[in-house]
């Protein structure tokens, strides 16, 4: 098994990674919060920490730059009903932190809200993780919930933070572009948000 591949990062888009390590080019599904942190660092030494998904018809590796959120993403694939795939979209509609402050607050509305993801789904991924989210280690504190994941207002957040990123925006700029324009207006609806946010970004 790969726990990390550290080398030069050759090409990168908002899906995919390639970085040459000892000759060999290694192609690596990422995040939009991992392509956020990635971007500026091409031609450049980068380490990502590494999720492989082996079956009998295909080998998929995944890459994140901080071990959290692989760990995050890892629990996610095991609810019933997600794949890599849909753990991959719902990592790139919210970062790490933010995901698990969904989950703590059982905010199954905010999590829905991911394109493809229904609200039983996203009931069932409370449900399962809510201790192991809590206990995981992102760097934060997880017995702060913040204001911004009252359920009312994480509503219309976690929409427009999601519109953002299906418009190729990274997550992690969407979230603060739209943290500042709703603790200036915190009662503006979601379409007013997304407008300003694309003014912004």
């Amino acid at each position: 098994m790969i726990e990390y591949i550290k080398g030069i990062l050759t090409d990168l888009n908002p899906t995919e990674a390639v970085i040459e390590a000892a000759g060999v080019g290694y192609g690596v599904a990422i995040t939009l919060p991992t392509y956020s942190a990635l971007v500026g660092s091409e031609e450049k030494e980068v380490k990502l920490f590494i999720s492989e998904i082996i079956r009998e018809d295909t080998h998929e590796v995944y890459g994140f730059c901080e071990k959290g959120d692989r760990a995050l993403f890892e629990m996610l694939m095991t609810v019933s009903g997600v794949g890599a795939a849909t753990a991959r979209m719902i990592m790139s509609a919210f970062t790490a932190e933010e995901l698990r402050m969904l989950i703590a607050t059982g905010n199954a509305k905010g999590m829905a809200k991911v394109k493809g993801l229904g609200p039983k789904t996203a009931q069932r991924i409370i449900v399962d993780l809510k201790d192991k989210a809590l206990k995981l280690n992102l760097g934060g504190d997880p017995t702060e919930l913040p204001m911004a994941f009252e359920e009312e207002e994480n509503g219309v957040r976690a929409e427009a933070i999601s519109a953002l990123t299906m418009l190729g925006f990274a997550a992690a700029a969407s979230g603060k572009a739209v943290d500042k324009i709703l603790k200036n207006n915190p009662t503006m609806k979601v379409e007013a948000v997304i407008r300003e946010a694309l003014k912004m970004l």
